[in-house]
């Protein structure tokens, strides 16, 4: 997929994020030794292999887009696809678009189309035995009337991750559609408090959060709204299926569903509207959310996140009037400066890359200049932020410098290719 900038991004910002991009790329030419250890840790060099968010499989993305535009050539692609497929990869609990062979497929279709033909056909088939076992325990788990893990559903390592692996690789599918059809249900509500007869979302999960975040408010469960993890992430997947032609029963529904849902617990602020990034029990009893005001404006967690998937949801539904409010709260948040001064990492999950990716892709689907008009500012902060990033300690691409690197290569070259489904911001 090739993008047209958007207006208003400054030619001699262009020219800076592409002088940055290279000299990140360059610190990433080779992979370095490391040596191996028998666990897959999130801290271990074998996990970091195959990973896409942190490890050699996101390296071997940047090297492998910017080949396809003209920058570099395909040696430190082959070089990075070596040392993430240079062990035992993982389709087990834990695999998911970011990691494992699901991220390996990814990483082969997005960085090297054409290349490792027989290692791509032997990795289809692992990730499609791990989709029909993932749905396949789904329903068992929905005629049991459980609750579902987030990781179920999620985009790190669930269903809507694998769907939009699918979406990119194989979008007329039998199986994508089946995972669609699997998030069409996840809308229909379920009890939440038996005592109350209190109907909750689908998607409501007994997980505690990953952080300690008053672990007592969430012990009857939590509703996730972030795109990483929440809801978000089905709504721009079923979204951008639909602007592609590919639905199942119910989908247009479904994406209503979620987006009145987001609707229902939009806040409002001088800095203009927010939403929470989860829900406790006692919240959806009362409809009414702590009164914390707008958190970090990430792309995982925050109103960029939110924003785009619902801009998303309105251009497939063409619901004109919902997606001028979903790019106003977009632009409301890029000129807030109190929030933007919570950003602190450059990365693409928590920090500047993944705001200024999301504006990108949000400003050329926009119906007014508005988001537009702030990227020149936000690029200027993302730069900031890159002076003295140690590029070899933190490489991949969702959380470390090969993002970072490949997003100033998208907006100063105005090209992008199919990297930013790991996102789902297009």
């Amino acid at each position: 997929m090739n993008t047209t900038p958007p207006p208003h991004l400054s030619a001699a910002l262009r020219r800076r994020a592409a002088a940055v991009a290279d000299t990140i790329t360059a610190a990433l030419a080779a992979p370095w030794p490391v040596e191996f250890g028998d666990d897959f840790r999130p801290d271990s060099p074998r996990w970091r292999n195959q990973s896409l968010s942190k490890g050699a499989a996101g390296v071997a993305v940047l090297h492998g887009v910017r080949a396809q535009h003209g920058h570099g050539d395909m040696t430190a692609v082959h070089a990075w696809l070596t040392r993430a497929t240079g062990d035992g990869l993982s389709a087990g609990d834990g695999a998911g678009l970011w990691f494992g062979a699901p991220a390996l497929a990814f990483a082969l279709h997005t960085a090297a189309p054409g290349h490792y033909r027989r290692a791509l056909a032997r990795l289809v088939l692992a990730v499609d035995d791990l989709i029909d076992t993932r749905l396949e325990a789904a329903a068992e788990r929905m005629r049991a009337a459980r609750r579902p893990s987030q990781y179920e559903f999620d985009l790190t390592r669930g269903l809507t991750g694998l769907g939009a692996h699918l979406l990119r690789r194989d979008p007329g599918s039998e199986r994508l559609g089946r995972v669609l059809t699997y998030l069409v249900r996840l809308t229909r509500p379920v009890p939440a408090d038996d005592a109350a007869g209190l109907r909750a979302p689908g998607w409501w999960t007994a997980d505690l959060p990953a952080r300690p975040l008053h672990d007592a408010a969430f012990a009857d469960g939590h509703a996730n709204l972030g795109t990483a993890h929440g809801i978000t992430g089905p709504l721009a997947l079923l979204s951008l299926a639909m602007r592609q032609g590919v639905t199942v029963d119910g989908h247009r529904e479904a994406i209503d569903t979620i987006c009145r849902h987001l609707d229902t617990w939009q806040q409002t602020s001088p800095a203009g509207p927010w939403w929470p990034e989860r829900l406790t029990l006692d919240e959806l009893k009362t409809g009414r959310c702590r009164p914390e005001g707008p958190a970090r404006p990430s792309w995982c967690y925050g109103t960029p996140g939110i924003a785009r998937a619902q801009q998303l949801a309105t251009l497939a539904l063409g619901d004109t009037a919902r997606q001028h409010a979903a790019e106003d709260a977009l632009a409301h948040c890029l000129a807030d400066p109190r929030q933007l001064a919570r950003i602190t990492d450059p990365a693409l999950c928590h920090g500047w890359a993944g705001v200024i990716a999301t504006a990108w892709h949000a400003a050329a689907d926009a119906a007014t200049p508005r988001i537009a008009q702030h990227l020149n500012q936000i690029l200027r902060h993302f730069l900031d932020h890159t002076h003295g990033l140690p590029h070899q300690a933190h490489p991949g691409l969702v959380e470390g410098s090969a993002g970072v690197a490949l997003t100033l290569h998208t907006v100063a070259t105005g090209t992008t290719g199919s990297w930013p489904t790991c996102l789902l911001i297009c």
